[in-house]
C-alpha cells in the first residue's frame, strides 16, 4: 500500500498547491502560506525540495521562475489515508470504522438517510 507519511506541515504545503492546480511560483506559494504559517521563502523552498524528493511535489522546470505543483491528487491522498486508518485502527473492517464513528459522532437525519441509501445500493 502506498503511503507518504505526510507531516502536518507538508500537508499544509500540499493543501495550498491543491488550491491552485496550475501550480505556483515560490513567491506566490510563500505568500499563500505566510498568514497561516509565518514561513519565510527559504523555509518554503526547503519543504518544496524535500517534498519533491518524496514525489509529492512536481517542479516544472520549463519556466523561470520554476512552478511547483502537487504531484499527488487530494483524492488519491485521501484514499490512501482512509485505507491506512482502516487497516491500522479497525483491522480492515469498514463496518467497525462506520460503527465507531456513528457511536461517537452524531449525524443528521439527512446523513442517516444517505447512509441507508448507500447501504441499500451495496446490497449489504
Amino acid at each position: 500500500m502506498t503511503t507518504w507519511d505526510l507531516s502536518e506541515r507538508e500537508l499544509t504545503v500540499l493543501s495550498a498547491l491543491w488550491e491552485r492546480p496550475e501550480g505556483m511560483v515560490l513567491g506566490e506559494l510563500t505568500e499563500a502560506l505566510r498568514p497561516a504559517t509565518g514561513w519565510s521563502r527559504n523555509t518554503v523552498q526547503t519543504y518544496l525540495t524535500r517534498m519533491a524528493g518524496k514525489g509529492l511535489v512536481a517542479i516544472l522546470g520549463d519556466s523561470v521562475p520554476h512552478r511547483y505543483q502537487a504531484a499527488v491528487a487530494r483524492e488519491e491522498w485521501a484514499a490512501v489515508e482512509r485505507r491506512s486508518l482502516l487497516q491500522r485502527a479497525y483491522e480492515g473492517s469498514a463496518g467497525k470504522l462506520v460503527t465507531a464513528f456513528l457511536k461517537t459522532e452524531p449525524i443528521s437525519a439527512e446523513e442517516r438517510d444517505e447512509l441507508r441509501r448507500l447501504l441499500d445500493e451495496m446490497e449489504v
